[in-house]
């Protein structure tokens, strides 16, 4: 198989490594990029987030738990709110900073019955700077960030800042007693490896078990590599979402992994994955 696939490439090579085919080139890797789980945001069931939540993720949890899980910049609360729909009695924490998105979070939290907390994540307790947009980032927008750079240089406008509280992760889970997190979500738009350092005792310490996180075009701004996220699991086995389920990045391999586009990933401790008694798809 080997030799067939070197030999492959050796033809194509041949063929099309030419000038006059390179806005072919481009369009196939556009076309790879999709099929391997990058750029697909349009939705939920393309991202394979909704494949994830309703038959990926109860493959680690077992029936007699109760569903804990920590949503990191949780914006106005749809993911935590689809879980609720999936995990009914689900026990769900939901982070966010800003303050007029938090009080829209707020209200459906009321309404979903999960808790809303108007605070960001990082390495420790403090305060810090949030970005928005200077005209509709008044009210609140998805594309808030500690960092001012994804505003005004990835999304090309003005920018507002808010000073918000911060706290580590490993500080509210030592705060609220809690014994497992069976889910950390995190979506803080080139913010994600601060939080991972800020829950480093409770990774360590497997309160924390799977972990889903963006990574895209604002880990440039941010200045974090993939592998950086490796470095700080090497725990954990890394997955990406396609529409129809997990799968696996590998060992790591800068081609791959060092993708700066909008990609689900999901890390599963090693442990998880060799654990006898549940289903595992």
């Amino acid at each position: 198989m080997r030799r067939l696939k070197n030999t492959v490439i050796c033809v194509y090579r041949k063929l099309f490594a030419r000038k006059s085919f390179y806005r072919f080139n481009r369009f196939l890797f556009s076309l790879s990029l999709r099929g391997m789980g990058v750029l697909n945001y349009e939705n939920a069931n393309l991202t394979g987030e909704n494949y994830f939540l309703q038959h990926s993720l109860c493959n680690w949890i077992s029936d007699e738990e109760e569903l804990v899980v920590l949503d990191i910049g949780a914006n106005e609360g749809d993911y935590a709110c689809k879980i609720k729909g999936f995990y009914p009695k689900a026990r769900i924490y939901a982070f966010e900073p800003h303050p007029k998105t938090y009080k829209r979070l707020k209200s459906k939290a009321v309404n979903y019955g999960f808790e809303a907390l108007q605070l960001a994540c990082g390495r420790e307790e403090g305060q810090i700077e949030l970005y928005d947009y200077s005209e509709a980032g008044s009210e609140g927008t998805s594309h808030a960030s500690l960092y001012k750079s994804v505003i005004e240089e990835i999304h090309k406008s003005e920018s507002k800042a808010w000073t918000v509280p911060v706290i580590s992760l490993d500080c509210f889970i030592k705060k609220h007693e809690l014994e497992t997190v069976h889910l950390l979500k995190i979506d803080t738009e080139g913010h994600e490896l601060s939080v991972i350092h800020g829950a480093q005792h409770a990774i360590n310490t497997g309160i924390i078990g799977i972990i889903q996180f963006e990574f895209n075009e604002m880990n440039v701004v941010s200045r974090t590599f993939f592998k950086d996220f490796f470095d700080v699991l090497p725990n954990y086995k890394f997955f990406r979402m396609l529409p129809d389920g997990l799968v696996s990045l590998g060992s790591y391999i800068p081609a791959t992994c060092e993708l700066f586009a909008f990609q689900n990933v999901v890390a599963i401790p090693c442990s998880m994955l060799t654990q006898s008694g549940l289903k595992r798809k």
